[in-house]
């Protein structure tokens, strides 16, 4: 049995695999060791492979934060309706612009391919938020965010893969256009579906901007353009006083951030590997047949 030589690339890839690998799990495993150290390691501010003592003392802090859960409600509900509304928006959308005998079709893609290439600008889009009554609104989040193009183009090359047949059946039996939609069309494009709510959710858990141009309102604000607040504006100054007021002057401010990295991130990085198996499949199968 004559054993392979392994050739210098593969040598050579396997060390930048590695190397990147490391160098994008190790600020993830930064954070969750340096939040779960006890506060006597953490005011040290060593750099530890494992922490040295387990303590939840900083996620017992951001926990019972009344603020930090009440980012956590509306970053929930944002990412659950958004995705559902944006998924919705841009299916209809999409199926409408896939028929080819549509009157104004190429006008219409003509149309919605400019906003995909230009925007209005901070300035004018911020006066319209407000115009439209938007402004330290929760529908801030929703209404701006329920259609993409470049969505729109992958539902539309899904949707041509479905036989023209199963839609002339469902209409030879009185089905209306969004009969054939809901009943026909959606159940049989689960892969594509699944792929766009994940572009969507993770915009949506992910997004911290909209909340720091939009909203004023402390009730209102997501838990990520929280996060941001807390890192950036170093605006701390409540949640340590209820650290100091719990655990004394021992717990630093840094294990708080930590802890509160890991609750903002943790949630999707959990839901991510169960449809992430949908996202290829979903994406290729409207390219290669489109």
């Amino acid at each position: 049995m004559t054993k392979r030589r392994i050739g210098l690339f593969e040598v050579v890839n396997t060390l930048v695999m590695l190397v990147v690998c490391f160098m994008t799990i190790y600020p993830m495993w930064f954070v969750l060791v340096n939040s779960l150290n006890a506060p006597e390691q953490a005011i040290l501010g060593l750099v530890n492979w494992i922490p040295e003592a387990i303590s939840f003392d900083s996620y017992s802090v951001v926990f019972s934060n009344e603020n930090m859960m009440n980012g956590f409600l509306i970053t929930t509900l944002r990412t659950v309706i958004g995705t559902a509304v944006h998924v919705l928006f841009t299916a209809i959308v999409a199926y409408g612009l896939s028929k080819t005998n549509l009157v104004g079709r190429k006008i219409y893609m003509k149309i919605a391919l400019i906003t995909m290439l230009f925007s209005g600008g901070l300035i004018p889009t911020f006066i319209l938020m407000v115009k439209l009554g938007f402004y330290d609104n929760f529908w801030v989040f929703i209404i701006p965010a329920m259609y993409s193009f470049f969505n729109m183009v992958i539902f539309m090359s899904f949707f041509r893969t479905i036989p023209d047949s199963l839609e002339e059946s469902a209409k030879v039996d009185g089905a209306s256009d969004y009969g054939v939609l809901f009943r026909i069309v959606l159940p049989n494009s689960m892969a594509v579906i699944a792929t766009i709510s994940l572009f969507s959710a993770v915009y949506h858990w992910n997004d911290y901007y909209q909340g720091v141009l939009y909203i004023r309102t402390q009730e209102l604000l997501p838990l990520q353009t929280m996060l941001f607040k807390i890192i950036a504006e170093n605006s701390m100054s409540f949640m340590q006083q209820q650290a100091m007021a719990q655990f004394g002057a021992r717990l630093p401010g840094n294990s708080i951030k930590f802890a509160s990295m890991m609750v903002a991130t943790l949630p999707i990085l959990i839901f991510y590997p169960f449809i992430q198996r949908y996202l290829v499949k979903g994406v290729m199968i409207g390219a290669i047949k489109g």
